[in-house]
């Protein structure tokens, strides 16, 4: 299979650069499945419903979420009514929504989505670890499942890089998201896990972590109240990774970083 994970959407900016390369890159990457994280593509906080439309009309197969989720009431019941938008497993019992799912791909063939969220600097969540083993225990790639992609939602590269570590040979790809920073260390794991500490953000790079400058920088100058943080809106760039999975095993056989557009240096599939 070919998988696509496009990182954290950070406002106008990160739709638009998804919405209008993803019809394409499905195509001539001839991709069965895409997830996107979601959870700052309305203005920099939380989803709407019209923003799920608008993914789910170019061409992404499932949303996953983190930290703000919620920051948009009107989530708390779209995610009810609409098992394509996931929010973190490991938030208590209870809470609205899921975080791990079975969705159908390309071929008759069935991708898992699992969304947990780190602890370290992060709110005090039930077990990421405990939560991702018990998820797994109940599929099995090559399976019941053809693939398992796994979004981590968390600040440190540290926790990040355990999961990966924890999860390898048990998922298609462990990728972490959350700070906004593409990280240069795309690997497959010894077990044949498709690794990458952060995607990266989809979004205008010319900000601070998808922010318009100027709040941030009084915040950290002048360490006085501001007004609220804004999405930058200026040219997004489209921040990815991409894996192709054995058939028989759901394991990574080549990972690769893709960027596109805006102001980073491109990467692209060759």
């Amino acid at each position: 299979m070919k998988l696509l994970f496009c990182g954290d959407i950070v406002g106008r900016s990160g739709r638009d650069v998804v919405t209008s390369n993803l019809p394409r890159l499905r195509s001539e990457l001839d991709l069965d499945f895409v997830v996107v994280n979601g959870e700052n593509a309305a203005g920099g906080f939380g989803i709407t419903e019209k923003i799920c439309k608008e993914l789910f009309e170019v061409g992404v197969d499932a949303i996953s979420g983190g930290n703000h989720s919620w920051d948009q009431r009107e989530a708390l019941s779209v995610i009810e009514r609409e098992p394509r938008l996931l929010r973190p497993q490991n938030y208590p019992a209870g809470t609205p929504g899921r975080g791990a799912a079975v969705f159908p791909a390309r071929g008759g063939r069935k991708v898992m989505v699992l969304n947990v969220m780190g602890r370290l600097f992060m709110d005090p969540l039930d077990d990421p670890f405990a939560c991702v083993e018990r998820e797994l225990s109940k599929q099995r790639m090559g399976g019941t499942v053809d693939a398992i992609i796994l979004d981590v939602h968390a600040e440190t590269t540290s926790e990040k890089m355990a999961m990966g570590h924890f999860a390898d040979g048990r998922v298609s790809l462990c990728v972490g998201t959350h700070t906004h920073v593409p990280t240069a260390d795309t690997m497959i794991l010894p077990g044949g896990t498709a690794y990458q500490s952060d995607a990266g953000m989809c979004g205008d790079y010319d900000s601070v972590i998808g922010m318009d400058k100027t709040v941030p920088i009084q915040r950290f100058t002048r360490k006085l109240p501001t007004e609220r943080l804004s999405a930058a809106s200026g040219e997004g760039t489209l921040c990815a990774v991409f894996v192709e999975t054995d058939d028989k095993t759901g394991l990574a056989r080549r990972a690769a970083p893709l960027r596109l557009g805006g102001r980073l240096s491109p990467a692209a599939l060759v």
